[in-house]
């Protein structure tokens, strides 16, 4: 695991951006892994812009995304399918069909956990996957417990990510209690991770996942056990390394 501390999101975004834009030049059918939130949004941004000044394409590239929530339907204004579309893919040339996110209204979360990972391994695994980290050390949706979950599954979300996430609906009472997320096994396969922290919220986390020992009482600290692990960071996120 390596560690960069940069001045802004802005810097980090385009960091980010540049490692995506120079996987799809060498590899133009590449799998790639999306995550949602705010942390990735200048990283999105920015490989929005260099797709218009036409240094990368995404036509021959499938997508693979982290979660979504539980009971919301992929055009739900709050689903993650939705972000992504109005964050990223709207704006990108990624055929629409090649894009995957979990199904948060499946009837059979474990059938649908198995038919996702195995979609993912029939498409040859994920190249490079994007992260963001939770205040509470969570990866995904993969919440802090007594094990590393290793499959997509569904997880029953904390109270500190259910406050966490409240500020994009009008109450903590409207945010989805459960999710459908990559497990830590399906997450610890993609072949290079980039994950991305900012703010003094995330410092902790942050220490535990770099400096501490592996529990998964923090689960991005596995992340330690990765080949091919590059952290951005802002200097509020690194204050405590």
């Amino acid at each position: 695991m390596v560690y960069y501390v940069k001045k802004d999101a802005d810097t980090i975004g385009k960091a980010i951006a540049s490692l995506f834009t120079a996987q799809v030049l060498k590899k133009p059918d590449s799998v790639l892994g999306f995550a949602t939130g705010s942390s990735p949004i200048p990283a999105y941004q920015a490989m929005i812009e260099l797709y218009k000044q036409g240094v990368a394409d995404y036509s021959g590239v499938t997508t693979y995304n982290l979660d979504e929530y539980c009971g919301l339907s992929h055009d739900h204004d709050q689903s993650y399918h939705y972000f992504m579309m109005h964050n990223l893919f709207n704006f990108i040339n990624v055929p629409h069909d090649r894009i995957h996110v979990p199904n948060g209204l499946a009837s059979d979360f474990d059938a649908e956990g198995k038919a996702y990972d195995a979609a993912i391994d029939a498409a040859g695994g994920i190249e490079l996957q994007i992260l963001g980290l939770g205040n509470n050390g969570h990866i995904g949706f993969n919440e802090p417990c007594d094990v590393y979950p290793q499959i997509t599954h569904k997880v029953t979300l904390t109270a500190s990510t259910i406050e966490a996430n409240k500020r994009f609906f009008a109450s903590a009472d409207e945010v989805p209690k459960f999710a459908i997320t990559m497990g830590i096994g399906t997450i610890m396969k993609a072949r290079s991770i980039v994950l991305v922290a900012t703010g003094k919220a995330k410092a902790a986390a942050v220490k535990a996942m770099i400096k501490d020992d592996p529990t998964p009482n923090c689960p991005a600290s596995i992340l330690q056990f990765h080949p091919s692990v590059t952290v951005f960071l802002d200097a509020d996120a690194a204050s405590m390394l």
